[in-house]
């Protein structure tokens, strides 16, 4: 259980080594990796039973070569994609925010050094470091967050392009 103190305190020390900012990137990065789990779990669990209804919707239609039977496919392929797709948009937009998040940890640490070097010249320089630690934790916190998101999210996307293509091919139009 010791061990468990001694992680708890490092990070509650990385943390105020960051500043606010690093706050906000923790907050960004944990939503994005709780969206992340949640969207592995959906192809795990969920996604192959919806696919396998819609498939037995399609050929229990009777009539498949029409117009609106067309029609009726592109609507069941559509709201598989968006089942499919679901969190994925949120997940880059969260994988976006990151670096965002750390250049603003960057300019707020430096607006911190550059306020230090105005009120004590540039010979304080214990004031200077806590500035500067705050213009490049959060700034190496927001890439980590976002460089282990692009890869999960650019997973996701590919694995839902292939169940979704893989839908549409299965949904044949003969009878």
């Amino acid at each position: 259980m010791l061990w468990l103190a001694d992680a708890f305190e490092a990070i509650r020390d990385f943390m105020e080594l960051g500043g606010p900012v690093l706050r906000w990137i923790a907050l960004v990065i944990f939503v994005m990796w709780a969206l992340i789990i949640e969207r592995l779990l959906f192809f795990r669990t969920n996604l192959q039973a919806i696919a396998k209804n819609i498939r037995a919707d399609w050929e229990g239609r009777a009539e498949r070569r029409s117009w609106n039977a067309h029609r009726i496919r592109e609507g069941m392929i559509s709201r598989f994609s968006m089942e499919t797709n679901g969190q994925i948009m949120m997940i880059k937009t969260l994988v976006a925010l990151c670096p965002l998040l750390g250049l603003m940890g960057t300019v707020t640490g430096m607006i911190k050094v550059f306020g230090a070097m105005a009120t004590s010249g540039s010979g304080n320089v214990r004031a200077m470091a806590a500035g500067v630690s705050q213009a490049t934790v959060p700034t190496m916190a927001g890439m980590v967050g976002a460089l282990s998101g692009v890869l999960l999210v650019t997973l996701l996307t590919r694995r839902a392009a292939r169940e979704i293509e893989f839908l549409g091919d299965s949904l044949t139009m003969d009878h």
